[in-house]
């Protein structure tokens, strides 16, 4: 079975076909769309940003990111951890909220700072 997709490793934006059973891939101009498309038949991962609640904050929510990809059949696992979690400002970039997300070895981190009121 063929499968095609559009890498996105860089902007030129390769149309790929990767042959699941061979693994053969084609249509990339360089080495990270081979790896890339391989990764999205086999294993495909994502990195999953979104916001925590922020209590005595400036702003009421803060931006916070995957410290590593993960697996993209957990990402809706992984937000109702971080919809759980509720934090107190000060908030700084780079703070882990949660460590090893569901065993993913994956932190969720603080991508803005949130200063108190």
């Amino acid at each position: 079975m063929k499968k095609e997709m559009i890498c996105i490793n860089c902007p030129r934006g390769c149309h790929l076909t990767v042959d699941t059973e061979t693994l053969e891939v084609t249509g990339n101009t360089c080495p990270r769309g081979k790896t890339y498309g391989i990764s999205e038949v086999t294993n495909p991962t994502r990195i999953v940003t979104s916001t925590v609640a922020v209590e005595g904050g400036k702003f009421p929510r803060a931006s916070v990111k995957t410290s590593a990809p993960i697996p993209k059949g957990m990402i809706f696992k992984v937000m109702d951890e971080i919809n759980m979690v509720d934090i107190k400002a000060p908030t700084h970039i780079g703070q882990i909220v949660i460590k090893n997300v569901l065993d993913t070895s994956a932190d969720i981190v603080i991508t803005k700072n949130v200063e108190k009121e």
